[in-house]
């Protein structure tokens, strides 16, 4: 079995002007480098890309990577509407040192095959560094499926990955059976915590699941069991984890619940989203302390 990987999709701390919070945003990363997790994924969907300026995100960018410093690896959301603006964005970070960049396709209107082919392969030409597609089909519209996918490895060999967030373990089998016997060394990664183990178990590589914001430290003891293969605890984690997937539920979107317990669990940083985002309720709250009393038992 390969080494598998969990790696964090951080949320992004502001303050209450919604300016980058430097110290807060400094906790989480310290909190999850600590924790024990493989790997930071800044700037994705947990991490609120899509509010953010390109002011915001370079400012992001160039503090994590001076304040990381290589200590875990970092990867960068850099998907955009525009594409010259992910150009730009993934180019930047990769020169500052991130160690890739994470890119979702188009958003707002469905795109054919043809297109979302075409769009990646200009990123891939006019990228200089490794490429992870981030494959969201409830909210771009469209799957990045394993025959543009192919197309795409056939042409550019700085795409190395793939983020699939999508929550029927079956479509990330399908892509993993249709892509590892040519790519073995193209990563796949699932975009829920609860399919975790099934990825791996499948021949993916892991996991970058947004609940290890909270506690780090539970899935870097889950991904040491796995790559043990030690099954007693291979199971008590993934029950636990199933227990606890019911805090995307307590709202839509999940970030304020996630910047809420991660305040519960004492991580200092304000509660404050990018609009039209606000703090739960404390109904939601007394939710949340209920699920977070799972892991604590």
């Amino acid at each position: 079995m390969k080494k598998a990987k969990y790696l964090t999709p951080v949320v992004t701390a502001f303050n209450k002007e919604r300016e980058i919070d430097i110290e807060g945003n400094k906790e989480i990363w310290e909190h999850l480098i600590n924790g024990g997790v493989d790997g930071i994924v800044l700037l994705g969907s947990t991490g609120e890309f899509f509010n953010m300026s390109m002011l915001q995100k370079k400012e992001l960018i160039k503090l994590s990577i001076e304040h990381i410093n290589k200590r875990i690896s970092l990867f960068v959301g850099t998907g955009s509407m525009n594409i010259e603006e992910t150009i730009e964005l993934s180019n930047y970070a990769l020169n500052l040192g991130a160690d890739g960049v994470m890119v979702i396709g188009p958003y707002y209107f469905p795109v054919n095959d043809r297109d979302l082919e075409n769009f990646y392969s200009k990123l891939a030409i006019n990228i200089s560094g490794d490429i992870y597609l981030y494959n969201f089909p409830k909210m771009t519209g469209h799957d990045i499926n394993p025959k543009v996918l192919l197309n795409l490895l056939e042409k550019h060999q700085n795409i190395i990955g793939y983020k699939d967030t999508v929550s029927e373990m079956s479509h990330t089998r399908n892509l993993i059976q249709a892509i590892k016997d040519k790519y073995p060394n193209f990563i796949i990664y699932s975009g829920y915590d609860d399919n975790f183990v099934h990825n791996i178990m499948s021949g993916g590589n892991g996991c970058i699941g947004a609940l290890s914001n909270l506690y780090p430290q539970i899935f870097k003891q889950w991904v040491d069991a796995i790559n043990n293969k030690d099954v007693v605890n291979i199971e008590k984690f993934q029950k636990l984890i199933d227990s606890v997937m019911e805090i995307y539920d307590v709202e839509t979107p999940f970030i304020p619940v996630l910047k809420k317990a991660l305040i519960l669990n004492g991580i200092k940083i304000e509660e404050y989203c990018t609009e039209p985002f606000g703090a739960i309720s404390k109904i939601q709250v007394s939710k949340l302390k209920k699920i977070l009393e799972k892991i604590s038992k």
